[in-house]
This record gives C-alpha cells, structure tokens and sequence, in this order.
C-alpha cells in the first residue's frame, strides 16, 4: 500500500470536508471581494466512501457574469486536493441565494453589520 494510501485512510470524511472548505474560501467572485464560502453560495459538500465529491452550489444571480467559470474554478480547485479523487459541481438556484446566508464575517466585510 502506498504512503499517500495510508494517509488518505487516516483522515475522516470531516478532515476531507475542511481540506474543501479551505479550498473554497481561496474561490472569489471576481465583483465581491468576499469568498464563495462566506457568501454562503456552498450548500452542500458530499463525500462518498472512494472519495467522489459532489458539491452543490448557487451563484448570487443566475445572470452572474461567472456563471460558467465559477463553478468550473470550484471543480478544479477541489479536484486538484491529493484527498480528493474526483470532483463534480452542481448548480442550483433552489433555495434562490440572498444575502442573509452570508457569514458574519461576509456581512461585516461588505457592510452589512
């Protein structure tokens, strides 16, 4: 078994997520300066047992100007992780994004607090 082997197998579907999590706070939409994390654009990470990664998002309006680039920006980000074996990026628009999903942190950032 290689050493890469072994280390993906000690770490935990929760260690995998936040290597994610870490991954997509690197992701700006290029007219905001807060990442896709924080503006709560992430609305679910799924992990299966070979290390697939499906994560469902939404942009703030489906006439972004990134609407094609973002989500491809997230895949290859994601994918790029050595936990990572595969990942795909699911668009949605369900529940419509607004702005009280945004973190604390993305609030105060842009002057909502």
């Amino acid at each position: 078994m290689s050493e890469e082997k072994k280390h993906i197998e000690q770490l935990s579907k929760k260690d995998i997520e936040q290597q994610i999590i870490d991954t997509l706070k690197t992701v700006y939409d290029p007219e905001i300066p807060v990442d896709i994390y924080e503006m709560g654009l992430i609305y679910e990470i799924q992990i299966d047992d070979d290390l697939n990664v499906v994560i469902q998002m939404t942009l703030t309006s489906p006439s972004c100007p990134v609407a094609e680039s973002l989500p491809e920006e997230v895949r290859q980000k994601v994918e790029s992780l050595w936990s990572v074996k595969s990942a795909k990026v699911e668009l949605t628009w369900e529940p419509a994004w607004d702005k009280d999903m945004m973190s604390e942190e993305a609030k105060l950032e842009l002057g909502f607090l």
